[in-house]
């Protein structure tokens, strides 16, 4: 008996659910688009797609070209003709290039594993309602969105803290982000409160609540706000130049900044580019594709969490 429900039932549950990549069901208000508007859809995505990797195809192109390649199309490339990892290999060599991206991704490790675990324990407790000064703790925050020191300020207190020309400037005056806290606390205010009840009457306390029950239901929104920290620590440049002095400490983007600015070629390149061995404009544009390669490879892993994490941690609470 029991075989045959399932016969029967098998069918209904295929034709209800689509497959991977089909469309999800229209709601019965919508009206079925017309093909002029399909088109018009299809190419304004394809227009936009064209408009965000044409450039990014220069800078890659551009970066894998010789020399000669380089000075024959007047600058930028568009067309490949040969591929050389000239640029690359000269900057992977171990000099000032190779040291500033060593730096940038002990930066992002280390800032990330902080600035995450700061806010998911802010977050939590602020989430939990009637815990001890929630309410002034949460205003607080909220002031700090609208109100700032100032530049001056901020760099007087980095200053006396002993701070300058150490890796700890580059995270600790940026390490909380008042927005991810609260995306985490309404993420975390929408978990049911039964679970935490529950393993509080089995003997459990905050922290193995936190640890066992929270966080293995926020995997989207810790997902998401990790990406965001990570990307900003890798794209951050500012407190590198405000605080460091030493030319050896600089991260990947502030000697980005130079060679794009043509302030100062990295050691062990400057007699490459004179001697014609190296074009100067396929360094700055491989230095760019270092930057920009990270964050391009995390991304499409993280954009399924987008929708789920971001949207449901802003709007409860």
């Amino acid at each position: 008996m029991t075989a045959v429900i399932d016969k029967a039932v098998q069918p209904v549950k295929s034709a209800r659910q689509p497959g991977r990549w089909a469309a999800p069901p229209r709601p019965t208000w919508e009206e079925e688009p017309s093909r002029a508007g399909l088109a018009g859809k299809g190419l304004v995505l394809t227009l936009a797609c064209l408009g965000i990797l044409f450039p990014l195809w220069i800078v890659l192109v551009t970066s894998l070209s010789s020399r000669r390649t380089i000075d024959e199309a007047g600058g930028l490339v568009m067309v490949p003709k040969g591929i050389t990892f000239v640029a690359y290999r000269e900057l992977l060599s171990g000099g000032q290039v190779t040291r500033a991206a060593i730096i940038s991704i002990l930066v992002t490790l280390v800032g990330t594993v902080f600035s995450m675990t700061v806010s998911v324990l802010c977050a939590y407790g602020l989430s939990r309602i009637g815990s001890l000064g929630h309410r002034w703790l949460l205003m607080i925050l909220l002031a700090t969105m609208f109100f700032s020191a100032g530049m001056i300020p901020t760099y007087l207190l980095v200053q006396s803290l002993g701070l300058t020309d150490s890796y700890l400037a580059l995270i600790l005056p940026s390490a909380l982000s008042v927005f991810n806290i609260l995306v985490l606390r309404g993420f975390f205010m929408g978990i049911s409160q039964e679970l935490t009840d529950s393993a509080r009457i089995d003997g459990a306390g905050d922290f193995r609540i936190l640890w066992q029950i929270v966080m293995p239901l926020s995997r989207a929104v810790l997902a998401v706000i990790t990406l965001f920290y990570a990307v900003g620590y890798w794209s951050a440049w500012f407190n590198a130049s405000l605080y460091l002095n030493d030319q050896n400490m600089m991260p990947l983007q502030n000697v980005m900044i130079q060679l794009v600015q043509k302030q100062e070629a990295p050691v062990g390149l400057g007699q490459a580019i004179k001697t014609g061995e190296l074009s100067g404009l396929a360094v700055q544009m491989a230095v760019m594709v270092m930057a920009l390669l990270p964050v391009a490879v995390l991304s499409p892993f993280v954009q399924k969490h987008f929708k789920k994490g971001m949207l449901t941690g802003a709007v409860k609470g």
